[in-house]
This record gives structure tokens, sequence and C-alpha cells, in this order.
């Protein structure tokens, strides 16, 4: 019997929600470990993606932005207001490997958001669909008289993608411009470590309430700008910042850069790919697994130079700047 009424799919096999979990858990040990190495600001630049993950999404939940959580083994908050620890380590992981990747190219500060945040997209783009359907997590369309499957994005309303670029851009430019200002590097304290991140934390959350409560409705209700306008806009000025530093990033074929850099995405890709056959979702439509096999070529071509790398390069002290 499937858990929701419009959702034709069942329960998802009984090992696949630890799986999920217990591997989120140990990409986090495996950052974490990384962390220490390079020193204060990669601790507490992974553990605020943490921090801001949970919050963001307990205020989503209990805010009633379209979307409830399955249940995993480990959740904060009273059913079904409820979300899992797992999906702010996901945050954490994801936005720290992401910044790991671009900071190795020393871009420049809107450059480096611009481009983690589309690290993070090209892994949500194809995650999102899969977990919908494994019922990690339900969008509710009652009474909108769309099809669960196909409404939007294959179920996955473009708000969401929208939220995802603002989330990671906000976090990754404030978290860069407060090292900055409290300088930081070189010489680094664990007060002004931590300092940076629990600020871009509060200012990110600040400027995603006022983009979703005020912002959004007011380009919607009086020039008719919905969230897919808005998610391909934002989307052509990230390619456009990053496009136009291009000639720094094309040395990737001979960078050498951390493990966890490629880990956390290959680890996504390869297991949201691997359950959209396994779960028979594929045989849903044809364009799911076309989006679906673009977007793993995709993240094959980004990461594989530095998977096929021998060993990490050795790198300034200013890496997270």
């Amino acid at each position: 019997m499937p858990p929701y009424h419009d959702m034709p799919y069942g329960p998802a096999s009984a090992y696949c929600f630890p799986l999920f979990e217990f591997s989120l858990y140990a990409l986090f040990v495996f950052c974490l470990v990384h962390a220490f190495r390079k020193g204060w600001s990669h601790v507490f630049y992974l553990l605020g993606g943490l921090l801001f993950g949970l919050i963001l999404e307990y205020v989503n939940v209990v805010s009633n932005m379209g979307y409830v959580y399955g249940q995993f083994l480990v959740m904060f908050g009273k059913a079904p207001l409820n979300i899992p620890l797992c999906i702010g380590v996901g945050w954490s992981v994801i936005m720290y490997s992401s910044r790991l990747f671009t900071d190795a190219f020393r871009l420049p500060l809107w450059t480096s958001a611009a481009l983690d945040t589309l690290l993070a997209i090209s892994i949500d783009l194809s995650m999102d669909t899969v977990a919908y359907r494994l019922h990690m997590w339900h969008w509710n369309w009652a009474g909108t008289g769309l099809n669960p499957l196909t409404a939007e994005w294959f179920g996955i309303p473009f708000g969401n993608f929208f939220g995802w670029l603002m989330v990671v851009f906000f976090y990754s430019s404030f978290s860069r411009l407060l090292e900055r200002a409290f300088g930081v590097w070189p010489q680094q304290t664990a007060w002004k470590a931590a300092a940076a991140p629990l600020l871009a934390v509060i200012l990110s959350q600040a400027a995603l309430y006022v983009m979703l409560v005020y912002v959004d409705q007011f380009l919607y209700t009086y020039l008719g700008i919905t969230s897919l306008h808005r998610f391909v806009a934002f989307m052509v000025v990230l390619l456009l910042l990053v496009a136009a530093r291009y000639y720094r990033i094309k040395g990737v074929q001979t960078l050498q850069l951390p493990a966890v850099s490629w880990l956390v995405p290959v680890w996504f890709h390869l297991f949201f790919f691997t359950w959209l056959f396994a779960g028979k979702f594929y045989a849903e439509s044809p364009w799911l697994v076309a989006a679906a096999c673009l977007n793993l070529l995709i993240g094959v071509y980004i990461h594989a130079p530095a998977i096929w790398a021998k060993s990490e390069a050795e790198l300034p002290v200013t890496a997270l700047q």
C-alpha cells in the first residue's frame, strides 16, 4: 500500500533509508576529518552548514512549505512536522565539498559562490526526483489538479530548486565576505573561525525569509513572475558569472583535489541513479531517465579528472577564503 494516496509507489526497501542515513553520517565524518586537518575555518564552515541545514528544514516544515519527511532513525521534532538529522548533514557535506572544489581555482568571491551553487544544484536536480518517489520526503499536490509525478520538474516544485540556489549562494557568499572582514586568515583563532559561519547562517536565514515572504510574493502578485522564472533567471546569472572566469576553471584536467571534494557528489549521483532503476522509476518516463543520465554525465565531466588524480595538491593556507 503506497504511503500516500496520490503516489503509485509503495514504501522503499527496508535497507534504503538506513543505507542513505548512515552513508551521509560517514561522509560527514570524512569531511570533518579533512576539516580538522585544514584548520578551524574549515571545521566551522562544515558545522555552520549543518546548523543552517537543520534550521532551514525545520522552518520550512513547520511553516507548511509543501512537504513532509519520511521517518528516518534520527529525527528532530514531533511527527509529522519533524526533520531528519541526515538531511542537515546532507546540506553540510554538499556545501563543504563544493567549496573545496571551488576554492582550488582561486576565483573571485562572487564567481566562487556561483560555482558552489551550480555544483550543489547539479546534485539536487537528480536527487529530489528519486528521493520523492522513495518517500524520503513528500510534496503535497493535493487540491492542485496536477499529476504528482509530472507536475513541474517530475513532481518537484521549481520553487524548491530556486530555494536550493538561494541557500547555497547566500551561505557561500556571506561566509566568504565575513571571513575577509574578520581576517580569519592567516592568523586564525577559533572564535573568529566560528563567528564567520555563525553570522553567515543568521544572515542567510534572514535573506531567505525576505526573499520568500516579501520579494517572491511581490514578483508573483504584481509582475506574474513564477518560481520557474526566478529559477531560470538565477541560473542564467550564475552561469554567466562562472563563464566569465571559465579560463580559470578549465585547468581542472591537471588539478589535484581533496578526495572529499569528489567523494560527496559521486556518492549522491550514484546512489540516486542506482535507485532510479532499483525502484523501477525508470519505467515511468523516458524524460525522467534522460534528465538523470544527463545530470550524471555532467557530474562525471566535472569530477572525473579529480578522481583520477593520484594525490591532493598542496594548496596554500588561504584555501577557504
